[in-house]
């Protein structure tokens, strides 16, 4: 009989980027090592494996959803992702009976980064009330003695600067790359940008997520960005995949194009695969916690990437000149590098080549779920 995996998320179908991501592709991949059940928001999508939808982030919907997959489902392992998730999970264990192991995946370490915006958001009473509340749920989590697998590199540093305790068992697994953009061909369908032509395309993807104000800030920059380019115009275009231009209250340059939400997955694939440049503009504040999806979206459909430092979280082994072009933190020196990338992109093709190939060898999902399964097994004594 195989052995039995309970994948916990706030996956969202309705939102098929962010947090949706690891969890979906993850479980796509572990079907070859588990019988998965998937629970989540909304796992509509979810074709892979049975599953239930929550369709509430209510600490109680969560808790009683775990309990019923428990005991119809018996997990032999309880794999749970962020911070909601692991304090339902860890609550409908302590109060039922199951001999169920449990492993946590943080995505990101959520008090670091409302602490690191209190002083560039709106509402910075509301950020700290945040920040309180998930230093003490993942705390909780932390302190609880479950294996930890984290999404960046840097979260288990910062458990240990903040706690001042490292997990005993605590792994560094970061995200990785769907195999429909990694393996994607020409040609798609028609190129999407013919009108903004001959301009150099330059996509920034900012879908608005939940509770996550990064984007906001990256989309600010961006204009920023473009009103330094404006009298380039003929030679770069920038296309914000994710947001509507009705969501911006101020003019925006005319060298700038929102595109909105793109429901469909492979108009998502098209876009990216005929774009020129994949720009990744996060100020110092705009911070997120393992690798950024759309980083690697941009790599492995051979993009030139032209980021920040902070837009490379999570992506170490990433380098400047080498494999992505590195800017300072001013919207002026981002659009310097910008307009240089778009005016000799031949020059720079090398490093767009070697990022692929990076992300092709090292950051498959499918390579990612197999490091993962190995914990799952190893926790569950499978």
């Amino acid at each position: 009989m195989s052995n039995r995996l309970l994948i916990v998320s706030t996956l969202d179908s309705n939102q098929p980027f962010g947090a949706f991501t690891r969890p979906f592709f993850l479980g796509q991949y572990l079907v070859k090592y588990f019988d998965v059940f998937q629970i989540g928001l909304d796992c509509s999508a979810v074709n892979y494996a049975p599953s239930v939808s929550v369709g509430t982030r209510k600490l109680i919907s969560y808790i009683r959803a775990i309990q019923k997959c428990i005991d119809e489902f018996r997990p032999d392992v309880m794999y749970v992702q962020e911070t909601l998730p692991g304090l339902a999970a860890l609550i409908a264990l302590t109060t039922g009976s199951t001999n169920c192991s449990l492993v946590f995946d943080f995505h990101t370490f959520s008090a670091f980064e409302y602490w690191s915006r209190l002083s560039s958001v709106a509402n910075p009473f509301k950020e700290f009330i945040l920040f309180i509340k998930t230093y003490i749920a993942q705390g909780v989590l932390i302190f609880s003695g479950n294996p930890i697998i984290a999404a960046g590199e840097s979260t288990p540093s910062l458990i240990s600067q903040w706690y001042g305790n490292k997990p005993r068992k605590i792994y560094s697994i970061g995200n990785g790359v769907a195999e429909d953009i990694l393996h994607a061909k020409f040609p798609l369908e028609e190129d999407p940008y013919q009108a903004l032509r001959p301009a150099k395309i330059v996509v920034v993807v900012a879908p608005k997520a939940f509770q996550f104000p990064s984007n906001d800030m990256s989309v600010s920059m961006t204009i920023e960005i473009a009103q330094y380019l404006e009298s380039h115009r003929q030679n770069v275009h920038i296309v914000v995949i994710g947001r509507d231009s009705t969501e911006i209250e101020h003019a925006l340059p005319s060298n700038i194009t929102f595109m909105g939400f793109l429901p469909e997955r492979k108009d998502f694939v098209n876009y990216l695969r005929y774009s020129d440049i994949g720009l990744l503009p996060f100020s110092k504040q705009a911070v997120a916690g393992g690798a950024r999806n759309k980083a690697l979206d941009y790599f492995a459909t051979r993009k030139l990437v032209v980021s920040t430092p902070e837009g490379l979280r999570g992506l170490d082994e990433f380098h400047h000149l080498q494999h992505v072009l590195v800017t300072g933190y001013s919207a002026p020196e981002v659009a310097s590098v910008v307009l240089d990338a778009a005016l000799n992109l031949e020059k720079y093709q090398s490093l767009a080549e070697a990022a692929y190939t990076m992300v092709r060898d090292r950051y498959s999902w499918s390579a990612k779920a197999q490091s993962i399964a190995e914990i799952l097994l190893e926790t569950a004594n499978l």
